[in-house]
This record gives structure tokens, sequence and C-alpha cells, in this order.
């Protein structure tokens, strides 16, 4: 049952992402390579990447090596940790700034409502909650800090943000500051949720 539904929830993930890229080139407003750069600039591809590619080698059995890392205790934990994120500021802050119709609301759909809970599921079916420690979650906040601290950067270079809330030039650099404390926060206080929740769930 867990291969299955590992196989299912990869081809559901690298669809969504492969028609995401096909839509971004088809609408670009740049180069394809910079719309290829700006498209893994978002938080929303680059998680949901992660969750194809952790479906994927579940599915494919990747048990020795470096790929081993996956079967962790806690890697799942900090992948849904991720992608409820990206469910979460989407419907609170993103949702009511456009109206996507079509194809690309079926997609926007996916990447960031249906992807997020079929990981929280897949999070409570198979994650060894007990083994999952509260002194993982400096390591899981290294991938969103590298990824803003890099956002920041290109564009104050390319003057190209992927999410208004982080928009130097918009808000400018105290305004910033204080949403990516929030945010950092947030992932802090998102992690320790599913570490106490996982525990509180196998001593029910």
């Amino acid at each position: 049952m867990k291969r299955l539904l590992s196989i299912f929830f990869a081809i559901i993930a690298w669809f969504g992402v492969l028609v995401q890229y096909y839509l971004m080139v088809e609408n670009r407003i740049a180069s394809i390579g910079e719309t290829t750069i700006r498209f893994f600039s978002f938080f929303t591809i680059l998680t949901n990447s992660l969750v194809a590619i952790y479906f994927s080698l579940i599915t494919l059995k990747a048990e020795k090596g470096l790929w081993a890392r996956i079967y962790q205790p806690g890697t799942l934990t900090a992948i849904t940790v991720y992608i409820t994120i990206v469910g979460l500021v989407y419907q609170i802050i993103l949702r009511p700034l456009w109206q996507p119709t079509g194809l690309q609301k079926i997609v926007d759909e996916l990447l960031h409502t249906l992807i997020p809970i079929i990981v929280i599921i897949y999070w409570y079916l198979y994650e060894k909650k007990l083994l999952v420690n509260y002194r993982d979650i400096p390591k899981w906040l290294i991938y969103p800090s590298i990824y803003l601290i890099y956002i920041l950067i290109r564009g104050r270079f390319s003057n190209f943000y992927p999410y208004p809330f982080i928009n130097l030039v918009n808000l400018g650099l105290s305004k910033v500051f204080i949403n990516s404390i929030l945010l950092v926060v947030l992932f802090a206080g998102l992690s320790a949720g599913y570490v106490r929740v996982g525990k509180a769930i196998k001593n029910g």
C-alpha cells in the first residue's frame, strides 16, 4: 500500500510541477533561460519538486547510499512542514491576489491544496513519529533560510521577487526583514507542532 501511494503521489507531484513549467514558458515575458530561473525561484516549485523526488525515491526503494537518508525519521516531517507552509501561505495570503482559470487553476490547486493534503496524510500514515525530535528543527530551517537569502540577493540584482511579502523594492528593507523573521518563526512553530502532534498520536 505504501509503495502504491508513493507511485500515485509521485505522478501527481511531477504532473503539477511539469505542467506549471509548461504554462510559465508559454506565457513568459522573459527568455526561456530567465523564465526557468524564475520558475525555480518559487518556494512552491522547489518544495513540490522535493515532494516529487521524495515519493519517486520511495517508489524506487532507494535504500542505499546518499538517498538512504530519506528513510530516516524526521525527513518526511521536514518535507511535510515545507509543503504545509506552501499551502498555508497560498490560502491565506496569495489566493486573493489572483484568479487563475482553465489549466492554470487546476495546476494551482494541485500544487497548493491537493499535494499538501496528500503529504500530510502520508506523514500521518508512515512517519516514525516517536523517533522525531525537537532538536531536528534547526536542521529543517536550513532549507527555507537558504532559499530566503538566495531570493533576496538575486532580487537585488534581477529586480524579480517571486512573492510580494519579500519584495524589497515595494516594501523596503525593514518590512521585508520583519516578514522574514515572521516566516522563520512560522516554520519553527509549525515544525514543533508536527513533532508534538506526532508524539501525541503515537502515545494516544
